[in-house]
């Protein structure tokens, strides 16, 4: 099955726009090189189709085609294992200040009995989750599961 085409809408004061469109437009090429079971292609092509009948422009416009793209490489994780480049290290950095380095930071406040020790924590934090993130996208790499292109 093909996917359908990304009609672009070329704004030349919106730069984000036209950059968000771009990804778009590499993303589907990129899957176009990779075997998509049918059910996926329809649900992408279904959110190409929304895209195209969106009548709105500028900044509304963005927001909707940044919701459409998060939702297909989510989609394209949960059910391909799919990920663009630096996708966990992305995600792990800020769980990584969630999980690790509050805990940490308030360990470190309240064993030293002073509160501002807590923002010590979250750099330790955020350096354990790009770790564990980096680590999870070399693999990723490795069993050939990580598209070429960057979403950012």
């Amino acid at each position: 099955m093909k996917f359908h085409e990304l009609n672009h809408r070329p704004d030349d004061e919106n730069l984000k726009l036209n950059e968000i469109f771009s990804q778009f437009r590499q993303l589907l090429a990129e899957l176009e090189n990779r075997e998509i079971p049918d059910e996926i292609v329809t649900s992408i092509n279904n959110d190409i189709d929304e895209i195209n009948s969106i009548t709105v422009i500028g900044n509304e416009l963005q927001k909707e085609i940044e919701r459409r793209l998060q939702r297909i490489i989510k989609l394209l994780e949960k059910n391909l294992k799919l990920v663009p480049k630096n996708y966990y290290r992305n995600l792990w950095m800020i769980l990584g200040i969630a999980v690790f380095g509050i805990p940490i930071g308030v360990i470190l406040g309240a064993s030293l009995d002073n509160m501002a020790y807590l923002a010590i924590g979250l750099p330790i934090g955020l350096v354990i989750g790009i770790g564990v993130g980096a680590v999870m996208d070399q693999k990723a790499l490795k069993k050939g599961r990580q598209l070429d292109i960057e979403i950012k």
